[in-house]
């Protein structure tokens, strides 16, 4: 039995619990929030699982095994530091910290104190992308030449949010960040970014931009570009392709069904799955299913703190080339 105490009670740490249920052999022992007031009806149905208000409370507990780090991003660093030192591995969502040099300090800790950090980049665990990474390590497409990938959500989120998220690259494009190092296998060592405001003045007002196109340029050779949108109107537009040597892969939308209807008036799908915890629901109980394996048998990682760290470095880098108009080399020691 794996005990688990979740840090943070909002959106993300519910999903979380809620995944955690359906695995066997793991109890939740404790959920921290210091608002947990307005969400405790939540948890109603969690019997045996402790509500607390003071992360703290969670560290102290000796019977806990591993914390679920799902507060907001500016508490990251704080709270990992604190569950490596309580000996307790760990799982946080991306990114890391808001800072390269505070992610390369954690990484460190987590390695001194001998517990795993697993970063919760989900899409790598959607079955749709786990066959795309399969058949590309087997050679299917041959070398690859050519990666793109399309990431638009349906709305952007609320600004108060975006505040404190680190902008669009920290906040939405890091998932594709490691999605392109994923595919390739291959580092990152070159970005250009450039940006608009097409979709939110209060972005903008915020200082960030709301669409995006990002080109990288491989260590093995290959190219890739992304394009972000914080707003499509038919969807989450989630979509991959890697086209190499011998041919291509992609990996298209999902719907809620792949019925079709075709008349003498047209031809009509039903709409895009609407947003993450719809079209993900899956990834997130594999990628705890995997945390829990790793804990448990000392099998690696498939995404470890490293790979938190190198997606972050790319969003660095492509903030930089924002704000300069200036392609930016990120350097890779070896």
């Amino acid at each position: 039995m794996v005990r688990i105490g979740i840090v943070g009670a909002g959106r993300i740490g519910q999903l979380h619990a809620n995944g955690l249920k359906n695995i066997p052999n793991v109890e939740i022992a404790k959920i921290s929030d210091p608002f947990m007031e307005n969400v405790k009806d939540v948890f109603a149905s969690f019997t045996g699982t402790e509500l607390v208000t003071a992360y703290e409370e969670v560290m102290v507990d000796e019977s806990i095994d591993a914390i679920l780090v799902c507060s907001p991003t500016s508490t990251h660093a704080e709270i990992i530091q604190a569950a490596a030192r309580a000996k307790k591995h760990v799982f946080c969502e991306k990114p890391v910290s808001s800072s390269v040099e505070e992610t390369e300090n954690l990484l460190q800790i987590t390695k001194e104190e001998g517990v795993l950090l697993q970063i919760g980049f989900n899409r790598r665990f959607d079955p749709n992308f786990l066959k795309m990474k399969k058949l590309v390590q087997e050679g299917a497409v041959g070398d690859v030449h050519i990666l793109k990938i399309t990431s638009r959500d349906p709305a952007p989120p609320p600004v108060e949010y975006l505040k404190n998220s680190g902008g669009l690259f920290f906040d939405m494009t890091i998932h594709d960040f490691d999605m392109a190092r994923y595919m390739t296998g291959s580092e990152v060592i070159e970005v250009h970014a450039v940006g608009a405001n097409l979709v939110s003045p209060e972005i903008r007002k915020i200082g960030d931009i709301d669409t995006a196109i990002i080109t990288l340029k491989f260590a093995n050779g290959a190219i890739g570009v992304i394009d972000n949108s914080r707003e499509s109107k038919y969807g989450y537009d989630q979509r991959v392709e890697v086209f190499g040597s011998k041919g291509k892969l992609t990996v298209e939308n999902e719907r809620h069904t792949s019925v079709q209807v075709h008349t003498e008036e047209g031809s009509h799908a039903e709409p895009l799955k609407n947003f993450f915890l719809e079209r993900y629901a899956d990834a997130y109980t594999t990628e705890l299913q995997g945390f829990l394996r790793s804990i448990e048998t000392g099998e690696p990682l498939v995404c470890a703190g490293n790979d938190g760290l190198q997606a972050e470095r790319i969003a660095r880098a492509a903030k930089q080339s924002l704000d300069t108009n200036q392609p930016v080399v990120i350097t890779h020691e070896g």
